[in-house]
């Protein structure tokens, strides 16, 4: 019996996800990946000085390729601030979305979800602010979003290997499934009436997720019908903008429990 188109697809997607590998650099990307035990490190590629800076974390690795500086192997960007090092890795698997922003019951959970950001460093900055400020998750789209790469990493300085990033194929079913965990869902928008810290008020014991959308579009139209409410940052003056990555961790700030 032939299998249905659907169902070809689906396979044909899951084993290009477990062939695709992605190339870290940099010495606090690549030091952090060798230390993560959860990470399936393929191969190691570093000049001289890096092996020496890198220290002990090459234990945890792949045997080093040693490579001169002047002529790197990996095959990364040549302009690429490498540092030296390079570490091919398979993409993290954090498991399913309802796992990861459970909470711990130590306090309400905080989570942040990216609508369309698709600037790598956006997303590496926001991986970074939500791990100082605690967020059990951030979650993006499978498509129209920032992969796992190395500029990510890069930028995110070692947070991707601490920091659930989580892909999901539609955004509304997630915000739907965080809401039905009980996720008090906040969408940031410029234009809304309320601020995000009148929505949180009184309500701080709650679990809430933040939705940030990319800048300039902003949030689409199917993701602020189905957040619970549009919030805005208060600015000092009468025009106020920021970049997405300073939003998602002002907004952090001002949703702590």
């Amino acid at each position: 019996m032939k299998k249905p188109k659907w169902v070809v697809e689906k396979e044909q997607a899951k084993r290009a996800a477990a062939a695709q590998t992605v190339w870290l650099f940099g010495l606090h990307a690549v030091r952090d990946a060798l230390m993560n035990p959860a990470r399936q490190k393929l191969r190691l590629v570093v000049t001289r000085n890096a092996l020496d800076r890198l220290g002990d974390a090459v234990a945890h690795g792949p045997e080093p390729e040693m490579s001169d500086p002047r002529k790197f192997a990996a095959p990364i960007d040549p302009q690429s601030v490498h540092q030296g090092a390079a570490l091919e890795v398979k993409p993290l698997d954090w498991g399913p979305l309802a796992e990861a922003c459970m909470g711990d019951g130590t306090r309400p959970p905080r989570v942040v979800l990216l609508d369309r950001v698709t600037d790598p460093h956006n997303v590496g900055a926001i991986l970074r602010s939500a791990e100082v400020f605690g967020a059990q998750a951030v979650v993006a789209m499978s498509r129209h979003a920032a992969p796992e790469t190395g500029a990510l990493a890069k930028t995110a300085s070692g947070a991707m290997e601490r920091q659930p990033y989580i892909r999901v194929r539609n955004l509304a079913d997630a915000i739907t499934e965080l809401q039905n965990m009980g996720y008090l869902v906040l969408g940031l928008d410029g234009e809304a009436d309320e601020s995000i810290e009148d929505a949180v008020a009184g309500k701080r014991d709650r679990a809430v997720a933040l939705v940030l959308g990319a800048e300039g579009p902003g949030l689409r139209d199917k993701t602020k019908e189905t957040c619970d409410s549009l919030v805005k940052i208060d600015f000092a003056g009468e025009f106020g903008s920021l970049n997405v990555s300073n939003a998602a961790a002002v907004a952090l700030y001002a949703v702590k429990p």
